[in-house]
């Protein structure tokens, strides 16, 4: 096979894959609104459950499904007729998800859910089979062809009944009012969720780790500071306590680019007033664009008081992996 004709393989099954998507789009209509009210009006969870390929679809709809705020899990058909379905509560809704409508597994299944009042969903191809009729709603997944040449292989078949899955998560994402901090609180190890949830507090530096002196320090105590505190930067406070400047290694090399003794030089003279801050319950994320906006690398974290509680710098973000 020459290189040619793997390029003319991939763009022929991609067309047919693009063809049956957009078939999909265009026949979307009042049983999908059905879906999706029924699943929103549902006291418990949505069970999943398909076979073969269609089972390896259904356990990425339920994960997607369950990450956006509608409680979903998979239940294998072939285990559903030996127990499984003991996990299925009668307030619960079923996503039954075969092509041909007729898979073995899950019509031996079906008699059970119908006697409990469990209602389905039907991912299928066709609306004449033993699942469609058994079904509250049908949703049509069925294609014009498989981009498998020998047209049996389910691929654009699996194709659409992702895209459906994904178009039903995403409905209902919407209509549940679902934020990206609710998404983070389901993905907390993720670098999504660590972004979203991370917060100035969870990452500054207080107590006695907080570089502090006092206004009319000496420009030399104020180095001392610095560079025990490992922070670039030391703030200055008035006798209330309120944070009134800030001095950083670049003031630091500015000031000792001038002919000056920094035993004698007041650090009042060579800071920066008036500097940047930000509240500890501010999101760290929202910290770092301040930063990047300002072009400064460290900030002092200060109360309703404006009295310095914390402070951090871009290496605490990177330690908490949100750099």
């Amino acid at each position: 096979m020459s290189q040619s004709h793997f390029l003319k393989a991939a763009k022929r099954a991609i067309k047919i894959e693009i063809e049956a998507v957009e078939a999909l789009h265009q026949r979307l209509g009042a049983e999908f609104e059905l879906a999706c009210r029924s699943i929103l009006d549902t006291k418990g969870r949505v069970i999943v459950t398909g076979m073969g390929k269609s089972g390896h679809i259904g356990k990425k709809i339920a994960a997607s499904l369950a990450s956006t705020g509608t409680p979903a899990f998979f239940i294998h058909p072939g285990e559903a007729v030996h127990g499984d379905l003991g996990m299925v509560t009668d307030s619960d809704i079923i996503i039954a998800i075969s092509n041909s409508g007729s898979n073995s597994e899950i019509i031996q299944i079906l008699p059970s859910i119908k006697r409990r009042g469990i209602p389905i969903i039907a991912f299928t191809g066709n609306s004449t089979s033993p699942l469609a009729q058994h079904a509250l709603v049908v949703l049509n997944t069925g294609v014009a062809q498989e981009a498998c040449p020998l047209n049996l292989a389910p691929t654009a078949s699996t194709t659409v009944t992702l895209v459906m899955g994904d178009a039903l998560t995403v409905a209902l994402l919407e209509a549940r009012g679902f934020t990206a901090e609710d998404f983070a609180l389901s993905h907390p190890g993720g670098r999504l969720g660590r972004t979203l949830l991370t917060r100035v507090e969870d990452i500054m530096q207080t107590n006695d780790a907080l570089p502090l002196v006092q206004s009319g320090s000496n420009v030399a105590q104020a180095l001392t500071e610095m560079t025990k505190k490992s922070l670039g930067m030391t703030g200055i406070v008035n006798r209330q306590g309120f944070l009134i400047g800030v001095y950083t290694d670049g003031d630091l090399r500015r000031t000792l680019s001038q002919t000056i003794q920094i035993n004698d030089e007041i650090i009042d003279t060579h800071m920066t007033k008036a500097p940047k801050s930000i509240q500890a319950g501010a999101l760290a994320a929202t910290a770092v664009k301040f930063m990047q906006d300002h072009n400064i690398n460290g900030l002092f974290v200060v109360d309703t008081e404006h009295r310095p509680v914390g402070a951090f710098n871009m290496l605490n973000v990177l330690h908490a992996g949100l750099g």
